[in-house]
């Protein structure tokens, strides 16, 4: 409310999307409406139109979005993968920074599997850094390799002084591709479970580095595998259990290291998880459940 006006401000936010399919859904940031009561969007040809939102995840910093429209204003982007990018490959970045719509920057890759810290979680896994200009409002823009194909959606920028300074970010196609899949068929994600809990401070105070232990959620794939938790013994010590060492072949030496590996698996899957038990190192095969919050 504005007491000098007496009259009710509403606040609003401008971000950038594009049209993922013919049926009306449209991918952005998931920062771009998170909060928001209600979103608009602008099509090319200056069209508005009530776009209602399908769902979200923060932690991959994506939303979809869905909008009635006619087909022939409905052209998706052919969508390119980003395994195969390579770094110094050229790129175009399409937006709406900082309220000029529609505008193009132009740069080169610069480095892969990026991290930045986020104010509102943990951070982004294996972005892809770019040179080319990004400012507020390119938030959720697609990233384009020199074929026109999309490789990426733009996310961030990394600076100290909230301003453009060479450093920008843009999830990978190839991650885009999976989670906007799910959000449209479920309307949320859907993580794969393993079905135990990790501790840092008991890591920390049992000495253990290089390794992942923890503790097994009853009746969850690990327990129901046969891996060994770690728990109180009748002396009210630990005792302690197996320790994770590697997934699928992929290293573990700390929890993200096993959250990375996770988020390539999907539910249903087989994962061979490799465990020190004493000085023995085991291979036991878990199969991978919905987490009982998202079964329901």
């Amino acid at each position: 409310m504005n007491t000098f006006t007496l009259t009710m401000e509403y606040p609003q936010a401008t971000g950038t999307g594009f049209i993922w399919d013919e049926d009306g859904h449209i991918v952005t940031n998931h920062h771009v409406i998170e909060g928001a009561s209600s979103v608009k969007v602008t099509l090319f040809d200056k069209t508005t139109l009530d776009a209602k939102v399908v769902g979200h995840d923060q932690g991959t910093d994506l939303a979809v979005l869905h909008i009635d429209a006619p087909n022939h204003k409905l052209r998706s982007i052919p969508v390119g993968v980003s395994a195969n990018l390579r770094i110094g490959q050229k790129v175009y970045a399409i937006g709406h920074p900082l309220g000029r719509k529609f505008t193009c920057t132009a740069g080169i890759i610069s480095a892969f599997g990026l991290e930045p810290i986020t104010a509102t979680g943990p951070p982004i896994q294996g972005l892809i850094q770019i040179d080319a200009a990004i400012n507020r409002g390119n938030s959720g823009g697609p990233l384009l390799d020199s074929s026109g194909s999309l490789i990426g959606v733009n996310t961030s920028i990394i600076t100290r002084t909230d301003a453009f300074c060479g450093m920008a970010c843009s999830i990978p196609i190839d991650t885009v591709s999976g989670i906007v899949d799910q959000l449209v068929k479920f309307g949320k994600i859907i993580r794969p479970y393993l079905g135990i809990a990790h501790d840092q401070l008991l890591e920390k105070l049992m000495g253990i580095s290089g390794g992942v232990i923890f503790i097994a959620v009853e009746e969850g794939p690990a327990g129901k595998a046969g891996l060994r938790s770690t728990k109180f013994g009748a002396n009210g010590k630990f005792i302690l259990g197996d320790i994770i060492k590697a997934v699928n072949g992929e290293d573990v030496s700390n929890a993200n290291d096993l959250h990375n590996i996770l988020d390539q698996c999907k539910v249903g899957d087989e994962v061979i998880v490799r465990i020190l038990r004493g000085t023995q190192l085991e291979e036991i095969l878990i199969i991978l459940e919905v987490e009982p919050d998202e079964a329901e």
